[in-house]
């Protein structure tokens, strides 16, 4: 026979033990080069630049006339 609780786990401990697992917002901080936002200690998405040099080649878009 396998393990069994006891008692009940009441709604409170219950509602205690998971209050940590809820999903918090990402932070995000403004890029010094281009000022979007972006994660941070990352490259910037917008602009391809990480701790003021340029990494990553960004296109543009184009827009259709």
């Amino acid at each position: 026979m396998g393990a069994l609780p006891r008692r009940k786990i009441s709604s409170h401990r219950r509602g205690n033990r998971r209050s940590h697992q809820a999903l918090k917002p990402r932070q995000l901080v403004a890029c010094p080069q281009c000022g979007e936002l972006a994660l941070p200690h990352s490259v910037c998405p917008a602009c391809g630049t990480y701790k003021g040099a340029q990494v990553l080649k960004v296109e543009e878009e184009k827009k259709k006339s």
